[in-house]
């Protein structure tokens, strides 16, 4: 299991910093990310209004607890996060990576009980905003209401992409159609940038973690990672996530970027 810090306050959120910060929006650290799109400046001044501040998450912390109400909804302005879904007997399956400028916690929107957790895999800044200025956001401004759709849209199709790499494609694919679809995630919103046809995301994400995502044993997922390094494909280490030659994975999985479309952001 991932290592998780203590967890206090309301709503499933954890005891990590909460402090909140008056960086305006306008300065936001999302607005260049070259795969997102920004509000305008009158959406901006909305957002400011309705926002509670900013959260600092560190490594390893959980930002909502599975089973507890919500009270928040985050926007990502930094750092990685990791979903997942706890069984009954304890197995955890890893259900997506969240990175800048993806909403979490949007079930809190609408009273019911958070299905998912979600935990920090690198240290994390988050806008918050408070569940009961939710309906004024959207109300307010169609376009965010468009907005919040089209990301739970573009999270339905992610969910289904991993689901197809789960029931339909072998492990050595399996593991790099994740990798480079974590390490596009990571070109889309600014963390990494390519070089030279290659590129690394520096986010640690343990074997234990792919095997959780992917439905292999650990022996396999190490195989094939193994398997995966020794072809100059995929190097996965505690640094991060390497890819050598981003147009062979790409091939090898059958990914397109050009079809990866700019994300709108609250």
């Amino acid at each position: 299991m991932f290592r998780s810090g203590s967890s206090a306050g309301s709503g499933g959120q954890s005891g990590a910093d909460q402090r909140p910060s008056n960086q305006p929006c306008r300065t936001c650290p999302l607005r260049d990310r070259p795969g997102l799109v920004a509000p305008d400046a009158t959406q901006r001044e909305w957002i400011e209004r309705q926002r509670a501040g900013e959260r600092a998450i560190a490594r390893g912390e959980e930002v909502l607890r599975q089973g507890a109400p919500g009270d928040r909804m985050f926007t990502v302005l930094d750092g990685v996060l990791m979903r997942y879904r706890l069984l009954e007997d304890g197995r955890r399956q890893v259900v997506n990576v969240m990175f800048p400028g993806d909403l979490v916690g949007l079930q809190a929107a609408f009273d019911g009980e958070i299905s998912h957790g979600v935990t920090a895999l690198t240290d994390v800044r988050l806008c918050v905003f408070p569940r009961d200025r939710f309906m004024d956001l959207v109300t307010a401004h169609p376009r965010f209401a468009y907005d919040v759709i089209w990301l739970c849209a573009r999270e339905e199709d992610a969910l289904e992409q991993h689901l197809v790499a789960l029931g339909q494609r072998p492990a050595r694919e399996r593991v790099a159609y994740l990798a480079l679809w974590l390490v596009e995630r990571g070109l889309q919103t600014g963390l990494v940038p390519e070089v030279d046809g290659a590129a690394i995301l520096p986010v640690t994400i343990t074997q234990g973690q792919v095997a959780d995502m992917l439905g292999l044993s650990l022996v396999h997922t190490n195989r094939t990672m193994q398997a995966l390094r020794k072809a100059g494909q995929v190097d996965w280490s505690s640094a991060g996530i390497r890819v050598p030659d981003l147009a062979s994975v790409r091939a090898l999985v059958g990914f397109d970027p050009h079809g990866l479309p700019k994300r709108p952001y609250i």
